[in-house]
């Protein structure tokens, strides 16, 4: 404490200060659980709930967050930014997309900074052959530096956790539709 120089903290409310240095210790302890995370897939046998996208009800603001669709499982996207604004409609135009969904809130994956919520699903068809982006993580940045910490460790663990799928499932991190496309020919 004293060579932090916050001894005098620590001599007005030690139990605050402890609470404190405790709840640092404790937040950078998750960090370090990522850099080691790993997933296992647990069985031969997949299950996905098909029918929470037909019974979940879609919620946006027509004309504001939402806007109509022919591609997606839905007949409108709800996006959450002006980047994911940008991918449904290059999604939609785009010839090498056969079917896309925006992920709804409740598809999560569990990770040691708390769940994770993934962006989109995507059958793209390149060179004849169909591949499945079942998650693109959309961001402003694909900067790893410029992302926030927790942000940055949510989006390795969902690598690790499709990586643990197997060979169907891609996963990519992008920044337009154009990198999108660009990791797909790559």
């Amino acid at each position: 404490m004293t060579q932090c120089g916050r001894l005098q903290d620590f001599k007005n409310n030690p139990q605050k200060f402890v609470d404190e240095v405790s709840a640092i210790i404790k937040k950078q302890m998750r960090y370090f659980i990522v850099n080691g995370i790993k997933y296992e897939k647990l069985g031969d046998e997949h299950y996905y709930a098909q029918e929470l996208f037909q019974d979940e009800e879609l919620n946006g603001y027509l004309n504001k967050n939402m806007l109509e669709a022919n591609k997606s499982v839905y007949k409108h996207v709800i996006y959450d930014s002006d980047v994911e604004q940008k991918f449904a409609q290059s999604f939609e135009k785009s010839q090498n997309v056969k079917v896309y969904a925006k992920l709804p809130i409740w598809f999560k994956i569990d990770t040691p900074l708390g769940s994770y919520n993934p962006d989109w699903a995507v059958l793209v068809d390149h060179n004849d052959e169909e591949r499945l982006y079942f998650v693109v993580e959309t961001k402003g940045s694909i900067l790893d530096e410029l992302l926030r910490p927790k942000e940055q460790a949510k989006i390795d663990c969902g690598k690790a956790h499709f990586k643990a799928l197997g060979g169907d499932v891609n996963f990519t991190v992008a920044d337009s539709f154009d990198t999108f496309m660009d990791k797909v020919a790559g």
